[in-house]
Protein backbone atom coordinates (compact mmCIF):
# COMPACT_ATOMS: atom_id res chain seq x y z
CA UNK A 1 0.00 0.00 0.00
CA UNK A 2 1.11 3.54 -0.70
CA UNK A 3 1.08 6.03 1.69
CA UNK A 4 3.42 9.26 3.26
CA UNK A 5 7.26 8.58 3.11
CA UNK A 6 8.58 7.50 6.27
CA UNK A 7 10.08 10.82 8.32
CA UNK A 8 6.77 12.78 6.94
CA UNK A 9 5.87 15.39 9.51
CA UNK A 10 3.07 14.02 10.65
CA UNK A 11 1.86 13.43 14.74
CA UNK A 12 0.88 10.07 16.21
CA UNK A 13 2.12 8.06 13.23
CA UNK A 14 3.57 4.60 12.89
CA UNK A 15 5.19 2.21 10.32
CA UNK A 16 5.47 4.33 7.38
CA UNK A 17 4.35 7.48 8.72
CA UNK A 18 1.02 6.11 8.19
CA UNK A 19 -1.71 7.44 11.44
CA UNK A 20 -2.91 4.71 13.86
CA UNK A 21 -7.16 4.41 14.09
CA UNK A 22 -6.13 2.51 17.45
CA UNK A 23 -4.07 3.67 20.95
CA UNK A 24 -3.57 6.75 22.57
CA UNK A 25 -3.37 9.20 19.63
CA UNK A 26 -6.83 7.97 18.22
CA UNK A 27 -8.91 9.07 21.35
CA UNK A 28 -10.68 11.41 19.06
CA UNK A 29 -11.12 9.42 15.99
CA UNK A 30 -13.73 12.32 14.80
CA UNK A 31 -10.98 15.21 14.71
CA UNK A 32 -8.71 12.26 13.21
CA UNK A 33 -10.70 11.69 10.48
CA UNK A 34 -10.58 15.61 9.65
CA UNK A 35 -6.66 15.60 9.87
CA UNK A 36 -6.54 12.36 7.34
CA UNK A 37 -8.92 14.23 5.07
CA UNK A 38 -7.15 17.01 5.11
CA UNK A 39 -3.73 15.26 4.69
CA UNK A 40 -4.72 12.70 1.77
CA UNK A 41 -8.31 13.77 1.01
CA UNK A 42 -11.54 11.41 0.82
CA UNK A 43 -9.30 8.30 0.80
CA UNK A 44 -6.62 7.83 3.42
CA UNK A 45 -3.56 5.06 4.33
CA UNK A 46 -3.81 4.62 8.01
CA UNK A 47 -2.66 1.20 10.67
CA UNK A 48 -5.01 -1.07 11.88
CA UNK A 49 -4.24 -2.52 15.67
CA UNK A 50 -0.46 -4.52 15.82
CA UNK A 51 0.02 -1.96 12.34
CA UNK A 52 -1.74 -3.22 9.49
CA UNK A 53 -2.51 -1.01 6.67
CA UNK A 54 -5.48 -0.70 5.10
CA UNK A 55 -7.58 2.22 3.04
CA UNK A 56 -9.96 4.66 5.25
CA UNK A 57 -12.54 5.53 2.82
CA UNK A 58 -13.57 9.13 3.82
CA UNK A 59 -15.76 10.90 1.19
CA UNK A 60 -19.30 10.27 1.40
CA UNK A 61 -18.94 9.90 -2.86
CA UNK A 62 -16.24 7.17 -2.69
CA UNK A 63 -18.06 5.21 0.42
CA UNK A 64 -21.07 4.71 -2.07
CA UNK A 65 -19.19 3.85 -5.39
CA UNK A 66 -16.97 1.21 -3.02
CA UNK A 67 -20.08 -0.40 -1.81
CA UNK A 68 -22.42 -0.17 -5.10
CA UNK A 69 -19.35 -2.17 -6.95
CA UNK A 70 -19.78 -5.72 -6.17
CA UNK A 71 -17.50 -6.46 -9.21
CA UNK A 72 -14.14 -4.22 -8.18
CA UNK A 73 -14.83 -4.19 -4.02
CA UNK A 74 -15.76 -7.45 -1.80
CA UNK A 75 -16.47 -8.14 1.55
CA UNK A 76 -14.35 -11.64 1.37
CA UNK A 77 -11.22 -11.15 3.36
CA UNK A 78 -9.79 -14.43 1.96
CA UNK A 79 -7.91 -12.25 -0.70
CA UNK A 80 -6.99 -9.57 1.65
CA UNK A 81 -3.07 -9.25 1.48
CA UNK A 82 -1.82 -8.47 5.45
CA UNK A 83 -4.61 -11.84 6.04
CA UNK A 84 -2.33 -13.85 3.44
CA UNK A 85 1.32 -12.94 4.60
CA UNK A 86 0.55 -13.26 7.98
CA UNK A 87 0.94 -9.48 8.85
CA UNK A 88 -2.82 -9.81 10.49
CA UNK A 89 -2.49 -12.78 12.36
CA UNK A 90 -5.34 -15.17 13.94
CA UNK A 91 -4.19 -13.70 16.69
CA UNK A 92 -5.62 -10.59 15.71
CA UNK A 93 -7.97 -8.09 17.93
CA UNK A 94 -10.56 -7.18 14.92
CA UNK A 95 -10.53 -11.22 13.54
CA UNK A 96 -13.92 -11.28 14.99
CA UNK A 97 -14.83 -8.95 12.45
CA UNK A 98 -12.63 -9.65 9.72
CA UNK A 99 -12.78 -13.16 9.30
CA UNK A 100 -14.49 -14.89 6.19
CA UNK A 101 -17.24 -16.30 7.47
CA UNK A 102 -20.23 -18.38 5.74
CA UNK A 103 -22.61 -15.47 5.54
CA UNK A 104 -24.75 -13.35 3.39
CA UNK A 105 -22.43 -10.36 3.89
CA UNK A 106 -19.44 -12.07 3.14
CA UNK A 107 -21.06 -14.17 0.30
CA UNK A 108 -21.00 -13.33 -3.82
CA UNK A 109 -23.29 -14.51 -6.55
CA UNK A 110 -25.41 -17.40 -6.36
CA UNK A 111 -24.63 -18.38 -2.88
CA UNK A 112 -24.88 -14.56 -2.09
CA UNK A 113 -28.41 -14.76 -3.24
CA UNK A 114 -29.18 -18.36 -1.51
CA UNK A 115 -27.85 -17.14 1.77
CA UNK A 116 -29.57 -13.34 1.65
CA UNK A 117 -32.71 -15.35 0.72
CA UNK A 118 -33.24 -17.38 3.97
CA UNK A 119 -32.66 -14.14 5.75
CA UNK A 120 -34.80 -12.36 3.83
CA UNK A 121 -37.82 -14.92 4.44
CA UNK A 122 -37.04 -15.62 7.98
CA UNK A 123 -36.93 -11.12 8.52
CA UNK A 124 -40.60 -11.09 6.77
CA UNK A 125 -41.99 -13.62 9.21
CA UNK A 126 -41.10 -11.53 12.04
CA UNK A 127 -44.75 -9.96 13.38
CA UNK A 128 -45.22 -6.22 13.73
CA UNK A 129 -47.39 -6.52 16.35
CA UNK A 130 -45.56 -8.75 18.44
CA UNK A 131 -42.37 -6.79 18.00
CA UNK A 132 -44.34 -3.56 19.04
CA UNK A 133 -45.40 -5.79 22.00
CA UNK A 134 -42.04 -6.69 22.92
CA UNK A 135 -40.33 -3.32 22.99
CA UNK A 136 -43.07 -1.79 24.94
CA UNK A 137 -43.22 -4.55 27.56
CA UNK A 138 -39.23 -3.94 27.93
CA UNK A 139 -39.48 -0.18 27.77
CA UNK A 140 -42.07 -0.55 31.03
CA UNK A 141 -39.98 -3.04 32.41
CA UNK A 142 -36.40 -1.60 32.27
CA UNK A 143 -37.94 1.59 33.52
CA UNK A 144 -39.51 0.23 36.27
CA UNK A 145 -36.29 -0.47 37.89
CA UNK A 146 -35.51 2.92 38.38
CA UNK A 147 -38.59 5.05 38.34
CA UNK A 148 -39.29 5.38 41.62
CA UNK A 149 -35.95 6.40 42.25
CA UNK A 150 -35.55 9.78 40.48
CA UNK A 151 -32.26 9.30 38.85
CA UNK A 152 -31.09 6.74 36.31
CA UNK A 153 -28.27 6.38 34.03
CA UNK A 154 -30.55 5.74 30.63
CA UNK A 155 -27.13 4.24 28.64
CA UNK A 156 -26.53 1.63 31.22
CA UNK A 157 -30.05 1.35 32.68
CA UNK A 158 -31.67 1.26 29.03
CA UNK A 159 -30.02 1.81 26.05
CA UNK A 160 -27.68 -0.80 26.54
CA UNK A 161 -30.91 -3.41 27.56
CA UNK A 162 -33.70 -2.72 25.66
CA UNK A 163 -32.11 -3.73 22.09
CA UNK A 164 -30.79 -6.88 23.54
CA UNK A 165 -33.83 -7.52 25.43
CA UNK A 166 -35.87 -7.44 22.28
CA UNK A 167 -33.61 -9.19 20.08
CA UNK A 168 -33.11 -12.18 22.61
CA UNK A 169 -37.05 -12.55 22.07
CA UNK A 170 -37.62 -12.01 18.30
CA UNK A 171 -34.56 -14.50 17.92
CA UNK A 172 -36.12 -17.55 20.53
CA UNK A 173 -33.88 -16.95 23.42
CA UNK A 174 -35.22 -14.68 26.35
CA UNK A 175 -33.95 -16.83 28.76
CA UNK A 176 -30.38 -16.03 27.23
CA UNK A 177 -31.15 -11.96 27.68
CA UNK A 178 -29.15 -10.79 30.75
CA UNK A 179 -25.75 -8.45 31.77
CA UNK A 180 -22.95 -10.85 30.32
CA UNK A 181 -24.75 -11.33 27.02
CA UNK A 182 -24.88 -7.39 27.37
CA UNK A 183 -21.10 -7.03 27.76
CA UNK A 184 -20.41 -9.99 25.27
CA UNK A 185 -21.78 -8.34 22.71
CA UNK A 186 -20.48 -4.87 23.06
CA UNK A 187 -16.82 -6.09 23.84
CA UNK A 188 -16.66 -8.15 20.81
CA UNK A 189 -16.85 -5.32 18.65
CA UNK A 190 -13.99 -3.02 20.28
CA UNK A 191 -10.95 -4.73 19.02
CA UNK A 192 -10.04 -5.44 23.05
CA UNK A 193 -7.75 -8.26 24.35
CA UNK A 194 -11.02 -10.01 25.17
CA UNK A 195 -12.47 -9.98 21.91
CA UNK A 196 -12.15 -13.28 20.65
CA UNK A 197 -13.27 -14.77 23.93
CA UNK A 198 -16.53 -12.66 24.11
CA UNK A 199 -17.15 -14.03 20.48
CA UNK A 200 -16.84 -17.78 21.60
CA UNK A 201 -19.41 -16.63 24.35
CA UNK A 202 -21.64 -14.97 21.76
CA UNK A 203 -21.67 -17.76 19.37
CA UNK A 204 -21.97 -20.70 21.80
CA UNK A 205 -25.02 -19.51 22.87
CA UNK A 206 -26.49 -18.96 19.33
CA UNK A 207 -25.42 -22.17 18.30
CA UNK A 208 -26.89 -23.67 21.56
CA UNK A 209 -30.37 -21.91 20.00
CA UNK A 210 -29.63 -23.10 16.84
CA UNK A 211 -29.40 -27.01 17.64
CA UNK A 212 -32.52 -26.37 20.28
CA UNK A 213 -34.37 -25.02 17.50
CA UNK A 214 -33.51 -27.44 14.95
CA UNK A 215 -34.60 -30.32 17.30
CA UNK A 216 -37.97 -28.56 18.83
CA UNK A 217 -38.76 -25.81 15.94
CA UNK A 218 -41.31 -22.58 17.03
CA UNK A 219 -42.79 -19.36 15.58
CA UNK A 220 -39.41 -17.30 15.97
CA UNK A 221 -36.68 -15.91 13.69
CA UNK A 222 -34.35 -18.54 14.20
CA UNK A 223 -36.49 -20.85 13.30
CA UNK A 224 -37.56 -19.87 10.23
CA UNK A 225 -34.04 -19.56 9.11
CA UNK A 226 -33.78 -23.35 10.02
CA UNK A 227 -36.51 -24.20 7.88
CA UNK A 228 -36.19 -21.88 4.80
CA UNK A 229 -35.73 -24.08 1.77
CA UNK A 230 -31.98 -22.46 1.23
CA UNK A 231 -31.18 -25.29 3.50
CA UNK A 232 -29.04 -24.00 6.03
CA UNK A 233 -26.48 -25.64 8.01
CA UNK A 234 -26.37 -25.31 11.86
CA UNK A 235 -22.42 -23.17 11.18
CA UNK A 236 -24.47 -20.93 8.70
CA UNK A 237 -27.50 -20.74 10.67
CA UNK A 238 -25.25 -19.71 13.88
CA UNK A 239 -23.09 -17.49 12.05
CA UNK A 240 -26.42 -15.00 10.48
CA UNK A 241 -27.79 -15.47 14.03
CA UNK A 242 -24.76 -13.31 14.61
CA UNK A 243 -24.93 -10.73 11.93
CA UNK A 244 -28.57 -9.87 12.69
CA UNK A 245 -27.44 -9.99 16.38
CA UNK A 246 -24.70 -7.56 16.42
CA UNK A 247 -25.50 -5.59 13.55
CA UNK A 248 -29.33 -4.99 15.26
CA UNK A 249 -27.86 -4.78 18.88
CA UNK A 250 -24.84 -2.38 18.48
CA UNK A 251 -26.53 0.02 16.21
CA UNK A 252 -29.50 0.60 18.40
CA UNK A 253 -28.40 0.47 21.65
CA UNK A 254 -26.16 3.35 20.28
CA UNK A 255 -29.07 4.83 18.14
CA UNK A 256 -31.31 5.28 21.53
CA UNK A 257 -28.30 6.86 23.58
CA UNK A 258 -27.91 9.34 20.91
CA UNK A 259 -31.19 10.37 20.24
CA UNK A 260 -31.74 11.09 24.13
CA UNK A 261 -28.79 12.61 24.33
CA UNK A 262 -30.05 15.35 22.13
CA UNK A 263 -33.53 14.90 23.20
CA UNK A 264 -31.93 16.17 26.99
CA UNK A 265 -29.15 18.42 25.55
CA UNK A 266 -30.93 20.36 22.56
CA UNK A 267 -34.08 22.95 23.72
CA UNK A 268 -35.31 23.08 20.26
CA UNK A 269 -35.17 19.50 19.55
CA UNK A 270 -37.17 18.61 22.54
CA UNK A 271 -39.45 21.59 21.48
CA UNK A 272 -40.45 20.45 17.93
CA UNK A 273 -40.84 16.85 19.71
CA UNK A 274 -43.40 18.06 22.12
CA UNK A 275 -45.12 20.70 19.74
CA UNK A 276 -45.62 18.28 16.82
CA UNK A 277 -43.36 19.85 14.85
CA UNK A 278 -40.95 16.42 14.65
CA UNK A 279 -41.92 13.16 14.89
CA UNK A 280 -39.60 10.44 16.72
CA UNK A 281 -38.88 8.66 13.46
CA UNK A 282 -37.39 12.06 12.56
CA UNK A 283 -35.46 12.40 15.47
CA UNK A 284 -33.59 9.06 14.58
CA UNK A 285 -33.13 9.98 10.72
CA UNK A 286 -31.77 13.43 12.05
CA UNK A 287 -29.43 11.30 14.86
CA UNK A 288 -28.49 8.48 12.02
CA UNK A 289 -26.75 11.75 10.01
CA UNK A 290 -24.89 13.56 13.04
CA UNK A 291 -24.05 10.08 15.00
CA UNK A 292 -23.89 7.09 12.91
CA UNK A 293 -24.06 4.05 15.33
CA UNK A 294 -21.43 2.17 13.74
CA UNK A 295 -18.61 4.75 12.51
CA UNK A 296 -16.75 2.11 10.31
CA UNK A 297 -17.13 -1.14 8.89
CA UNK A 298 -14.76 -3.70 8.05
CA UNK A 299 -13.61 -4.43 5.45
CA UNK A 300 -13.70 -4.23 1.80
CA UNK A 301 -11.24 -5.42 -0.34
CA UNK A 302 -10.26 -4.75 -3.59
CA UNK A 303 -10.36 -7.39 -6.32
CA UNK A 304 -8.44 -5.60 -8.47
CA UNK A 305 -6.30 -2.71 -9.06
CA UNK A 306 -8.25 0.31 -9.14
CA UNK A 307 -8.65 3.69 -8.50
CA UNK A 308 -10.13 5.36 -5.91
CA UNK A 309 -10.40 9.01 -4.15
CA UNK A 310 -7.01 9.83 -6.36
CA UNK A 311 -5.14 7.08 -4.03
CA UNK A 312 -3.76 3.68 -6.17
CA UNK A 313 -5.52 1.00 -4.84
CA UNK A 314 -3.64 -2.58 -5.11
CA UNK A 315 -5.45 -6.19 -5.57
CA UNK A 316 -5.91 -7.39 -1.95
CA UNK A 317 -6.01 -3.84 -0.44
CA UNK A 318 -8.22 -3.53 2.38
CA UNK A 319 -10.86 -0.36 2.31
CA UNK A 320 -12.60 0.66 5.86
CA UNK A 321 -16.21 1.79 4.95
CA UNK A 322 -16.21 5.22 6.50
CA UNK A 323 -20.01 5.94 7.70
CA UNK A 324 -19.19 8.73 10.30
CA UNK A 325 -16.59 10.34 8.10
CA UNK A 326 -18.42 10.14 5.18
CA UNK A 327 -21.46 11.56 6.82
CA UNK A 328 -20.06 14.95 7.52
CA UNK A 329 -17.83 15.27 4.34
CA UNK A 330 -18.11 18.39 3.45
CA UNK A 331 -19.23 18.22 -0.01
CA UNK A 332 -22.59 16.80 0.69
CA UNK A 333 -22.82 18.24 3.99
CA UNK A 334 -21.08 21.93 4.33
CA UNK A 335 -23.25 23.21 7.26
CA UNK A 336 -23.02 20.66 9.81
CA UNK A 337 -25.82 22.54 11.58
CA UNK A 338 -28.31 22.37 8.73
CA UNK A 339 -31.62 19.85 9.48
CA UNK A 340 -31.24 17.22 7.73
CA UNK A 341 -35.09 15.62 8.31
CA UNK A 342 -36.39 14.05 5.27
CA UNK A 343 -32.74 13.45 3.60
CA UNK A 344 -32.38 9.47 3.92
CA UNK A 345 -28.84 9.36 2.04
CA UNK A 346 -27.07 8.76 5.12
CA UNK A 347 -24.45 6.20 5.48
CA UNK A 348 -25.42 4.82 9.01
CA UNK A 349 -26.63 1.57 7.70
CA UNK A 350 -24.40 0.95 4.83
CA UNK A 351 -25.33 0.20 1.23
CA UNK A 352 -25.35 -1.78 -1.72
CA UNK A 353 -25.48 -5.45 -2.09
CA UNK A 354 -24.96 -5.41 1.84
CA UNK A 355 -26.72 -2.78 3.40
CA UNK A 356 -28.08 -3.38 7.00
CA UNK A 357 -30.30 -6.51 7.38
CA UNK A 358 -31.19 -5.50 10.87
CA UNK A 359 -31.67 -1.01 10.17
CA UNK A 360 -35.83 -1.45 10.20
CA UNK A 361 -36.06 -3.41 13.93
CA UNK A 362 -33.22 -1.09 15.30
CA UNK A 363 -35.32 1.93 13.80
CA UNK A 364 -38.61 0.51 15.63
CA UNK A 365 -36.42 0.04 18.20
CA UNK A 366 -35.68 3.16 18.56
CA UNK A 367 -38.89 4.88 17.29
CA UNK A 368 -41.09 3.17 20.23
CA UNK A 369 -38.80 2.49 22.64
CA UNK A 370 -37.99 6.60 22.74
CA UNK A 371 -41.66 7.27 22.55
CA UNK A 372 -42.05 5.06 25.59
CA UNK A 373 -39.61 6.48 27.63
CA UNK A 374 -40.92 9.88 27.12
CA UNK A 375 -44.21 9.32 28.18
CA UNK A 376 -43.39 7.32 31.22
CA UNK A 377 -40.96 9.87 32.15
CA UNK A 378 -42.11 13.71 30.92
CA UNK A 379 -40.01 16.06 33.08
CA UNK A 380 -36.52 13.85 32.58
CA UNK A 381 -33.96 16.01 32.30
CA UNK A 382 -30.03 15.51 32.29
CA UNK A 383 -28.44 15.79 35.78
CA UNK A 384 -25.14 17.07 34.78
CA UNK A 385 -23.75 19.62 32.49
CA UNK A 386 -23.75 18.47 28.49
CA UNK A 387 -19.60 19.09 29.03
CA UNK A 388 -19.52 16.93 31.44
CA UNK A 389 -20.71 13.99 28.91
CA UNK A 390 -18.15 11.44 28.13
CA UNK A 391 -17.56 8.61 25.47
CA UNK A 392 -15.81 5.52 24.58
CA UNK A 393 -14.62 5.02 21.37
CA UNK A 394 -13.66 2.05 19.49
CA UNK A 395 -12.73 2.11 15.45
CA UNK A 396 -16.40 0.86 15.28
CA UNK A 397 -18.07 2.98 17.25
CA UNK A 398 -18.67 5.76 19.70
CA UNK A 399 -20.37 5.33 22.23
CA UNK A 400 -21.88 7.61 24.82
CA UNK A 401 -20.50 6.63 28.35
CA UNK A 402 -23.30 7.33 30.55
CA UNK A 403 -26.64 9.74 30.46
CA UNK A 404 -27.28 10.48 34.22
CA UNK A 405 -30.81 12.10 34.28
CA UNK A 406 -33.27 13.27 37.49
CA UNK A 407 -36.86 13.46 37.16
CA UNK A 408 -40.03 13.08 39.34
CA UNK A 409 -40.01 9.65 41.48
CA UNK A 410 -43.13 7.66 39.80
CA UNK A 411 -44.62 4.62 40.76
CA UNK A 412 -43.66 1.48 38.35
CA UNK A 413 -46.36 0.73 36.07
CA UNK A 414 -47.84 -2.92 35.59
CA UNK A 415 -46.22 -4.27 32.73
CA UNK A 416 -49.43 -6.79 32.03
CA UNK A 417 -51.50 -4.14 31.63
CA UNK A 418 -51.60 -2.03 27.87
CA UNK A 419 -48.36 0.30 28.27
CA UNK A 420 -49.61 3.89 28.89
CA UNK A 421 -47.65 4.73 25.38
CA UNK A 422 -49.64 7.26 23.05
CA UNK A 423 -49.36 6.55 19.21
CA UNK A 424 -45.98 6.52 17.45
CA UNK A 425 -46.33 8.40 14.30
CA UNK A 426 -46.39 5.85 11.16
CA UNK A 427 -42.87 6.15 9.44
CA UNK A 428 -43.73 3.75 6.96
CA UNK A 429 -46.76 2.48 5.09
CA UNK A 430 -46.67 -0.98 5.41
CA UNK A 431 -44.79 -1.84 8.59
CA UNK A 432 -46.94 -0.18 11.13
CA UNK A 433 -45.56 -0.27 14.99
CA UNK A 434 -48.28 2.55 16.10
CA UNK A 435 -51.50 1.20 15.99
CA UNK A 436 -53.19 2.20 18.40
CA UNK A 437 -55.62 -0.68 18.30
CA UNK A 438 -52.66 -3.25 19.13
CA UNK A 439 -53.17 -4.89 22.66
CA UNK A 440 -50.17 -6.31 24.18
CA UNK A 441 -50.44 -9.43 25.94
CA UNK A 442 -47.23 -10.20 26.97
CA UNK A 443 -46.39 -13.45 29.29
CA UNK A 444 -44.00 -13.21 32.42
CA UNK A 445 -40.36 -12.50 31.09
CA UNK A 446 -37.03 -13.09 33.24
CA UNK A 447 -35.84 -10.05 34.69
CA UNK A 448 -32.25 -8.74 35.77
CA UNK A 449 -31.47 -6.67 38.16
CA UNK A 450 -29.76 -3.29 36.59
CA UNK A 451 -26.64 -1.15 37.61
CA UNK A 452 -27.78 1.32 40.51
CA UNK A 453 -27.20 4.78 38.85
CA UNK A 454 -24.59 6.69 39.99
CA UNK A 455 -25.37 9.82 42.30
CA UNK A 456 -26.77 12.52 40.87
CA UNK A 457 -28.06 16.10 42.26
CA UNK A 458 -31.57 16.43 41.87
CA UNK A 459 -31.59 20.22 40.99
CA UNK A 460 -29.26 20.55 38.45
CA UNK A 461 -30.25 21.90 35.41
CA UNK A 462 -30.97 20.07 32.72
CA UNK A 463 -42.32 12.92 1.62
CA UNK A 464 -42.81 9.48 0.19
CA UNK A 465 -40.15 6.43 1.10
CA UNK A 466 -40.41 2.83 0.33
CA UNK A 467 -41.65 0.57 3.08
CA UNK A 468 -39.56 -1.67 4.71
CA UNK A 469 -39.59 -4.71 3.31
CA UNK A 470 -40.06 -3.13 -0.32
CA UNK A 471 -36.44 -2.04 0.96
CA UNK A 472 -35.66 -5.29 2.28
CA UNK A 473 -36.52 -6.74 -1.53
CA UNK A 474 -34.38 -4.12 -2.80
CA UNK A 475 -31.65 -4.81 -0.26
CA UNK A 476 -31.47 -8.17 -1.49
CA UNK A 477 -31.68 -7.67 -5.23
CA UNK A 478 -28.21 -5.72 -4.55
CA UNK A 479 -29.84 -2.16 -5.36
Amino acid sequence: MSGPPPGCPAHGTGSGGLRRLYGPDAQDLAGLYEKLRAEHGAVAPVLLHDDVPIWMVLGHGENLHMISNPSVYTRDSRIWTPLLDGTAGADHPLMPLITWQPICSHAEGDEHQRLRGAVMGAMSTINSRDLRRHINHWTQELVNHFCHRGTADLVSQFAEHLPMAVLCEILGMPEEYDDRMVQATRDLLKGTETAIASNEYVMSVLMRLTVRRRAEPAEDFTSHLINHPAGLTDEEVGQHLRVVLLAAYEATANLLANVLRVVLTDPGFRAQLNGGQMTVPQAVEQSLWNEPPFSNVLGYFAKQDTELGGQRIRKGDGLLLGMAAGNVDPHVRPDLKANMMGNRSHLAFGGGPHECPGQDIGRAIADVGVDALLKRLPDVRLAVDEDDLTWTASISSRHLAELPVVFAPASPQDVMERPGVSEVPRPRPDWDLSDPSLEAAPVPRPTIDLPEPPAADPAADPGHRLGAWQRFVRWWRGY
